[in-house]
C-alpha cells in the first residue's frame, strides 16, 4: 500500500528545505554596533551567476564611472572570493559606512543572489538605506537602474529587514543634487536618539 502525504506536510517540508538552503547561503558582514539596522535579501536573477557577479564587480570598479543612484555613495570591494563578495558603502556625505556580503548560487541560466547589509553604527530606522545598498548593485534597467556590462531581470524572493529598517524601492533611486535627501533625513533622525 502507498501512504499519501498530506499537502500541508509536503509544503512544510518544502518550506523547511528552502529555509535551510537560505540559512546556509546567507552570510552577513557583522557590525561593531550592538544595535544597528540591517537587511537580508534573496533574489533570483535570470542570468548565469558568472554574469551576475561580473555585473556587480563592474558597478564597483571606479574605472567604469558607475554612479550610486542612492544619493551618490561610494562602494568599495573589500574581498572578492569567486562566489562571495565583501563590500562597503560610504555615504554621499562621507560620514557613515555600511558593509555588505553577497553570495551566489546557481547553474545554467539563473542565479540565486543572497545579500546582507549592516549599518556599522548605532541605528534603528534606516529609511531603506541597507535595502538600497544591496538592490542598487543587482537591479536592472527594467527597474530604472543603469547596468554596466550585463542587464538581467531579477525577482526578490525574500526581503527581510531588521526592526525599523525599510524596504522601499522608490528610496533607492534619488537625485543627489540639491534639496534634502533621504540620506540626510535618515542620519539626522538616527543620531538624535
Amino acid at each position: 500500500t502507498t501512504i499519501k502525504t498530506p499537502m500541508s506536510l509536503r509544503m512544510s517540508r518544502l518550506a523547511l528545505l528552502a529555509l535551510l538552503h537560505s540559512a546556509v547561503s546567507m552570510r552577513c558582514p557583522g557590525s561593531a554596533a550592538w544595535v544597528h539596522a540591517s537587511m537580508e535579501v534573496e533574489v533570483l536573477a535570470r542570468a548565469p551567476c558568472r554574469q551576475v557577479v561580473d555585473e556587480l564587480r563592474a558597478r564597483l570598479d571606479p574605472k567604469n564611472k558607475w554612479r550610486d543612484p542612492h544619493n551618490g555613495g561610494t562602494y568599495a570591494m573589500l574581498a572578492d572570493d569567486e562566489d562571495v563578495l565583501e563590500i562597503s558603502r560610504l555615504t554621499g556625505n562621507k560620514q557613515y559606512t555600511d558593509k555588505m556580503t553577497f553570495t551566489f548560487n546557481g547553474s545554467g541560466a539563473t542565479c540565486s543572489i543572497y545579500g546582507c547589509s549592516e549599518s556599522q553604527v548605532f541605528s534603528i530606522l534606516d529609511f531603506s538605506t541597507n535595502y538600497c545598498n544591496l538592490r542598487n548593485l543587482y537591479c536592472g534597467s527594467e527597474e530604472g537602474c543603469k547596468p554596466v556590462r550585463y542587464d538581467f531581470s531579477t525577482e526578490e524572493v525574500r526581503v527581510t529587514p531588521s526592526v525599523g529598517a525599510g524596504k522601499d524601492k522608490s528610496a533607492c533611486i534619488v537625485d543627489a543634487t540639491g534639496g534634502e535627501s533621504m540620506f540626510t533625513k535618515h542620519w539626522a533622525t538616527v543620531t538624535d536618539f
